[in-house]
């Protein structure tokens, strides 16, 4: 890279966060970048200082940023790092995605090429990095199930090729294996053949049922806690007697006892931590259940208290 090269993004000072997380509530940013492609985004990574905290966003659906805010640079791939093709080259099904490809287009994308087993993408509100990032998955799904590679890109701005070998991967959990200051750039997905219509019908249903049994019209963040082994979560925080139970002005949804909701988009991000918690306590008091938080919860709260995030 040419030391002239300047980054072509916008770059942002105290960028509100519940503008861009689908809560609808939290502090701001430090600085945000919003870069016009994965080029420009490698020219920005090139000019961070090397411990700088460094927070990736895609939609913002699984994320919440306490009132303190985030003291590090935010950057935003939906709408930018939108690259999303089949590989002509290949015969099993191959397809490209960059990090902010949003997953229900995928899905779509995958059943307009005739791919098969890709519509429960349809379902994970969120874009490709962030799924890669938590090995997302709904509908017995998980997306790197289909994973073939990945491109990472480190904080000297070089692209470097991963397999699925070099990282830990579980249930909502994925870690690199060697440690390596890298961030998901795009990925290879393979998808066994199937049939346009039947997957179009397919997302049509899992989209139907999504609409039925959770509430898409109120802010919240999906899932706020993954199923314990044999069980559902929102089975056990219905049974503990907290659905539709109030934190300030968040909410157990009573659609859904696993939604933390934000129905007049009053609650602070530390009502709705402290409801996190309220079910997590009630959960562990009543069935000796260790409920994990699916949402990712970063920043320091209002009183300056920092959270125990990793840098990316």
């Amino acid at each position: 890279m040419h030391m002239a090269e300047m980054p072509r993004g916008r770059l942002c000072e105290n960028e509100p966060m519940a503008r861009h997380v689908s809560w609808r509530a939290g502090g701001a940013a430090r600085r945000a970048f919003f870069p016009v492609d994965r080029k420009d985004l490698a020219t920005f990574m090139h000019t961070l200082p090397r411990d700088e905290a460094v927070l990736m966003v895609g939609l913002g659906s699984n994320l919440l940023v306490r009132d303190g805010g985030f003291a590090g640079t935010v950057i935003f791939t939906h709408g930018t790092l939108a690259g999303l093709s089949r590989l002509a080259l290949e015969d099993d099904g191959t397809v490209y995605a960059e990090a902010g490809v949003a997953t229900p287009k995928l899905a779509r994308f995958a059943a307009n090429h005739a791919f098969a087993e890709a519509e429960f993408f349809a379902g994970i509100p969120g874009t490709v990095g962030g799924a890669l990032a938590m090995n997302a998955g709904c509908h017995g799904g998980e997306i790197w199930r289909y994973v073939t590679r990945v491109m990472m890109m480190n904080r000297q701005a070089e692209c470097v090729m991963r397999t699925v070998d070099h990282f830990e991967i579980g249930y909502r959990h994925v870690r690199p294996r060697f440690g390596e200051d890298e961030i998901f750039a795009a990925a290879w997905f393979r998808f066994p053949r199937g049939q346009t219509i039947a997957a179009r019908g397919r997302i049509r249903e899992l989209l139907a049922r999504r609409i039925a049994t959770q509430p898409l019209g109120l802010p919240n963040a999906g899932s706020v806690f993954r199923n314990p082994p044999g069980d559902h979560a929102a089975r056990l925080i219905e049974a503990a007697g907290l659905k539709g139970v109030w934190s300030g002005g968040a909410q157990v949804s009573e659609k859904h006892a696993n939604f933390i909701v934000n129905p007049d988009g009053k609650a602070t991000a530390n009502e709705i931590e402290m409801l996190i918690d309220k079910i997590r306590f009630e959960v562990n008091k009543k069935f000796a259940v260790q409920l994990v938080p699916e949402v990712r919860i970063v920043g320091k709260n209002a009183v300056g208290k920092n959270s125990v995030g990793e840098n990316l």
